[in-house]
């Protein structure tokens, strides 16, 4: 799946510089379908672009699920999900106007907008992120206090680095991630970042029995987010609005209702997916309360709040990745929610 990796704003501004032309020829008012309505009538519908952060799975069922039955549409809305993948780029596209949405992990949206990049978060997709340690089951390593003095792969500079060793008072060396489970294969004291929704299991297929250590028990523990541009947002707010609630039906209806049509598009855009992990990564995503949250701590699909975004940026501040917190309407808008959730929020 995919991982949490620093956002670079070198890195950044050199592709927004590449790509400035190509976003500004882009209308912010796409050319619109057309669809019928429920009295048969035909109705325009707006064209809209979701960028993934990832290759398609089931940690993206929600958007796949409102796409195939009919939620944006119904919303007024022509949605395209386009995959991901390491050079994704999709804090850069939406900045562009490459695309309408993008999704992906709080601290990274964050931390761009503070560097720079005119992004707004809209939504929480996930209330816990799935970023995960594994470990063999045989290994000594039972807390995040065990980490120390080990190797982990996992992305160089990743935020939950930092704060595991800072919270806990550890350091352990990082190995830079292939992506892959090989070297986890071959080495019995291997320790590697995964996402606790899908590598656990592909592991287990390899006969590697294990254990996994979800990174937001330690403490650090962002959401996953949906984001548009500052001018989209601006520009489109009903637009906005239509999106974020069919989104939030779509994770609703997948989870707890007929999955089959969007799990089917998903495997055909990404044939690594089959019917055993997909069904894996979705009890998983219900046992970890993964988007759902935990509705005894009072979360709920989608909630946002400002003690959570404010955890977040004095987590980043201890690890001084930020220098001191910004006011969450720098980098957030609750003005997107369902009302139930806009009341629920402050």
């Amino acid at each position: 799946m995919t991982f949490n990796a620093p956002f670079h704003l070198s890195l950044g501004c050199l592709f927004v510089v590449g790509l400035l032309a190509a976003g500004c020829n882009r209308s912010s008012a796409p050319a619109a379908s057309a669809a019928a309505g429920p009295d048969g009538a035909k109705r325009e519908l707006m064209p809209i672009k979701v960028q993934l952060d990832w290759y398609p799975a089931p940690e993206h069922g929600g958007f796949f699920q409102a796409v195939t039955k009919d939620f944006y549409k119904d919303a007024g809305l022509d949605v395209t999900i386009s995959s991901g993948g390491p050079g994704a780029f999709a804090l850069q596209k939406v900045s562009t106007g490459l695309a309408d949405f993008a999704i992906g992990a709080e601290a990274d949206v964050l931390l761009s907008i503070k560097q720079g990049l005119p992004l707004v978060i809209i939504c929480a997709y996930m209330q816990h992120d799935p970023q995960a340690i594994m470990v063999h089951d045989e290994s000594s390593v039972h807390s995040f206090k065990d980490l120390d003095g080990k190797s982990v792969m996992g992305v160089p500079g990743a935020n939950w680095i930092s704060y595991l060793q800072f919270h806990y008072g550890i350091k352990f060396t990082t190995v830079p991630t292939d992506f892959g489970l090989a070297r986890f294969f071959s080495d019995k004291d291997f320790i590697q970042q995964v996402f606790i929704s899908n590598e656990p299991f592909n592991a287990e297929l390899h006969g590697a029995k294990n254990r996994a250590l979800l990174i937001s028990d330690s403490g650090f523990d962002p959401y996953r987010v949906v984001y548009t541009s500052r001018k989209f947002a601006r520009e489109h707010p009903e637009v906005v609005k239509a999106f974020v609630a069919a989104t939030l039906k779509g994770w609703t209806d997948f989870l707890h209702g007929d999955a089959s049509a969007a799990l089917a598009k998903i495997m055909a855009e990404d044939p690594i997916q089959t019917p055993a992990v997909m069904s894996y990564s979705m009890g998983a995503m219900k046992t970890y309360k993964l988007v759902e949250g935990d509705p005894a701590k009072g979360e709920r699909l989608g909630l946002m709040t400002t003690e959570r975004f404010k955890s977040l940026e004095q987590a980043l501040v201890d690890i001084r990745v930020l220098d001191a917190p910004m006011p969450v309407s720098d980098f957030a808008s609750f003005d997107f929610l369902p009302p139930e959730l806009t009341t629920a929020a402050k």
